[in-house]
């Protein structure tokens, strides 16, 4: 019986090593087509990081056919975006973003935490940011011109939102000349969204889907 040499045995081991080894496995899983969307695809990637980043950003993310169905909304706005010549965000933008995404934790470190958390770069906070920061400009150009908020609906948030949410919190509320500005904003934001949510139900009529996505169990 032929015995194997020291070198021999040495490669073998090796080859052992390499082929069990993470990186090659990581290499064999091959990103899917989560859905096809006239002629473009959202990757299963795609989905995985905008979960990610609801993570982040709300402490929880959405099932998987449900951030589906968020991407294909944004891949309707940033469609009509672009049509429109909608210009990118500027850095002052950017960053205003960022700080507002970082001020809703402790410290950086512990935004830090939450990010690595959450298997984020800082790269993919910055790109999705800008995304969002983007989308939002453009619903925001197109349908702030038609909403219109009345003085009576302002007095009506102010009496029944942000005077009970004051009491319940042991507060002093503002005075109505000093939210007044704030509550117009939020109305509008209200309706700027109402008018979006229905735009997109229209417009999902209009545009050739396939989902290819399985729930992934929890």
């Amino acid at each position: 019986m032929k015995r194997s040499s020291p070198i021999r045995k040495l490669l073998a081991l090796l080859c052992g090593i390499v082929l069990t080894s993470p990186i090659v496995r990581a290499q064999e899983v091959i990103d899917r087509i989560a859905a096809r969307i006239e002629n473009d695809v959202i990757l299963l990637s795609d989905v995985q990081l905008l979960s990610h980043y609801q993570l982040l950003v709300d402490g929880k993310s959405e099932g998987d056919s449900t951030v589906l169905d968020r991407l294909i909304d944004q891949w309707i706005v940033r469609t009509e975006a672009t049509l429109a010549r909608t210009p990118q965000p500027s850095e002052q933008d950017i960053n205003r973003g960022l700080q507002r995404l970082q001020q809703n934790f402790t410290s950086k470190e512990d935004y830090e935490a939450h990010r690595n958390l959450a298997g984020l770069t800082e790269e993919d906070v910055r790109r999705l940011t800008v995304d969002q920061i983007y989308l939002n400009s453009y619903l925001d150009s197109r349908f702030r011109p038609s909403v219109q908020v009345d003085e009576q609906a302002i007095q009506d948030f102010y009496q029944n939102a942000v005077l009970p949410r004051a009491k319940a919190r042991g507060q002093n509320p503002p005075s109505l000349d000093a939210a007044h500005d704030y509550i117009q904003e939020a109305l509008m934001q209200r309706g700027i969204s109402e008018q979006a949510d229905r735009w997109l139900k229209e417009s999902h009529g209009r545009v050739h889907v396939t989902k290819l996505l399985e729930e992934s169990p929890r």
